[in-house]
């Protein structure tokens, strides 16, 4: 299977906390499943980091090593990816998790994210948030 994670997803299955939820784990740690960041989470964190806003283990440029690591796969945004964003409904008004909402509606993969409000985007899609 594919899956697409959320920036906080990615973030706490990487710091190892007890955050993420044991079947986001199961799903992440299982090597037959694809795993993919968005482009857009690791700009999110270099932003975040770079204000003092958000601390991680490691430096920011160790952050690919994780992914690496953890065999994650970086999905470049596309213009299908605008399309769908642009078409998306104002439910969550966060630039990033409608990037991610709309890769993952591009990609029709589901989405690993703690983010319950996602939901409402994906009921006319055959994606969904898992958590």
């Amino acid at each position: 299977m594919r899956y697409i994670i959320d920036t906080h997803t990615f973030l706490w299955f990487n710091e190892g906390s007890d955050q993420l939820s044991k079947l986001s784990r199961k799903i992440i740690e299982d090597q037959n499943n694809e795993i993919f960041v968005s482009i857009a989470s690791l700009w999110e964190i270099s932003i975040k980091t770079a204000l003092k806003k958000l601390e991680i283990s490691g430096s920011y440029e160790s952050v690919l090593d994780d992914l690496v690591q953890a065999n994650i796969e970086i999905l470049p945004i596309n213009f299908l990816h605008t399309v769908y964003q642009h078409k998306l409904p104002l439910y969550h008004k966060d630039p990033f998790d409608r990037i991610i909402v709309s890769q993952a509606l591009g990609e029709k993969i589901d989405l690993l994210s703690g983010d319950q409000i996602l939901d409402s985007y994906f009921d006319e899609y055959p994606v969904k948030r898992i958590w």
